[in-house]
């Protein structure tokens, strides 16, 4: 379970920050390629993973009569998603398809879930992106899901866009697109982030009023001392 600061220390780094962050503890290759926000975000997504798989379709077995058993994967991970959970659907990176549209999606924004993720199409695109519902993708797609995907089973590990994905890993999204944190660090990155955060709106300032990079960034001690006393100043206003 993750702890409500750590939640929102998350929510608010960027995933570049991020990143840097997974960097220094030996992680590079956490960022999902080919995944985008259907609509630019107005606040980050974050939240525990729970997973979904999809495999290439098969005509025998992938015929739209197939939606209407409850037991159907995809449509049973909806019902059972947690609150607070992002939905991560492994497409193979195959966007020929929707891995969902805008009626699964009501429904996990109804459910409270999180978001939503996947490396593959999202169908209904323009009524998902006006939802206050974080949905990524690799862009829109309108044809229905079973001509491309079957729906294997939940809950389990996936690859999404390049990146393993194991069920209660930790996802952020941000305008630059989603980064998986394993579970177990998680606490440690968001408060490391949230340091490296302050620090660098500290780093801006002084690069927009005329610092030249060397000493300012990476910050040498003369910078750092002066950062000390920016926060300490801060602190009291």
């Amino acid at each position: 379970m993750l702890k409500p600061e750590t939640l929102r220390q998350l929510g608010e780094a960027s995933t570049a920050t991020l990143t840097t962050q997974l960097f220094k503890r030996g992680f590079r290759n956490l960022f999902m390629q080919g995944v985008r926000p259907l609509s630019p975000p107005g606040r980050n997504l974050v939240g525990p993973a729970f997973t979904l798989r999809y495999i290439p379709a098969r005509e025998d077995l992938d015929m739209i009569e197939a939606y209407a058993d409850p037991e159907h994967p995809q449509r049973k991970a909806i019902e059972v998603i947690p609150e607070g959970h992002v939905m991560v659907i492994d497409c193979r990176g195959d966007s020929r398809a929707a891995a969902a549209g805008h009626i699964l999606t009501t429904r996990l924004a109804v459910r409270r879930a999180a978001g939503l993720v996947s490396d593959g199409g999202i169908r209904d695109s323009t009524a998902i992106a006006a939802m206050d519902f974080p949905v990524y993708c690799a862009g829109p797609s309108a044809p229905l899901g079973l001509i491309a995907h079957h729906a294997l089973e939940f809950g389990v590990g996936i690859g999404c866009g390049g990146v393993a994905v194991l069920p209660g890993d930790v996802i952020v999204g941000d305008g630059d697109g989603v980064v998986v944190i394993p579970a177990a660090i998680a606490e440690e990155v968001a408060v490391d982030a949230a340091a490296q955060e302050e620090m660098e709106e500290f780093i801006q300032s002084r690069i927009a009023g005329g610092a030249k990079l060397p000493g300012t960034y990476p910050p040498n001690e003369e910078t750092r001392a002066a950062y000390a006393a920016w926060r300490k100043e801060r602190a009291k206003g």
